[in-house]
């Protein structure tokens, strides 16, 4: 896969890009140190996951993944950080990242690139653990106002816990074809972009 890594410690930016080249899965295209880098190297290269940390000395990289977004909705970017934020997890759930997780956990980098790329999102532990409390709103929200079926609601709660198509499609005794097409359905009605934003909105209305 190629991708771009853009972070402002110089260190960390070849620490990773020596880590990840070498495992013989990945190309770095190019690397930048902040926000701005982050923007115009997409623009360059449109590579296949942004790997970026967060916290840059002038433009974030919560930032420029809302500029990116914001002209390429399918662009994958991936937040990298020594921060477990409440705020920072938050927003980048809500921008719609594909995956946030901790500098000091590098073995993961490399499954999640691979995840990411597979059209997975992905949260280090420690994240996933914080979400339901993070996101959670007082609850009575009425699904069946949006013609919500029961089998959508259960696939929605599948994705909220992290379930792939594949293990959806085994829990609900369903094909995978099946499961993509609830999953169309679905953000359709609730007027969403990507599984992402789903699980957001199912903790925000749980």
């Amino acid at each position: 896969m190629n991708i771009i890594i853009v972070d402002d410690d110089f260190l960390v930016t070849t620490a990773l890009k020596t880590i990840l080249e070498a495992s013989g899965k990945v190309t770095v295209l190019a690397t930048g140190t902040d926000g701005k880098d982050a923007v115009s190297l997409y623009q360059k290269y449109h590579p296949d996951i942004v790997l970026t940390d967060i916290q840059m000395k002038s433009t974030s990289g919560l930032e420029a993944t809302e500029d990116i977004l914001k002209e390429n909705p399918n662009a994958k970017i991936l937040l990298l950080t020594t921060f477990s934020d409440d705020e920072y997890i938050i927003k980048a759930l809500k921008l719609g990242a594909k995956g946030y997780l901790l500098k000091t956990n590098y073995e993961s980098i490399l499954p999640a690139l691979e995840a990411v790329e597979s059209g997975q999102t992905v949260f280090g532990t420690e994240i996933i653990s914080k979400i339901p409390d993070l996101l959670h709103t007082p609850p009575e929200f009425d699904y069946t106002s949006y013609q919500i079926t029961e089998k959508e609601f259960s696939i929605i709660t599948l994705v909220a816990q992290g379930y792939s198509n594949k293990e959806i499609a085994s829990s609900l005794f369903l094909g995978e074809g099946t499961v993509r097409n609830y999953l169309s359905t679905i953000l359709e009605k609730l007027n969403l972009r990507d599984r992402t934003q789903l699980a957001v909105f199912y903790y925000q209305h749980k």
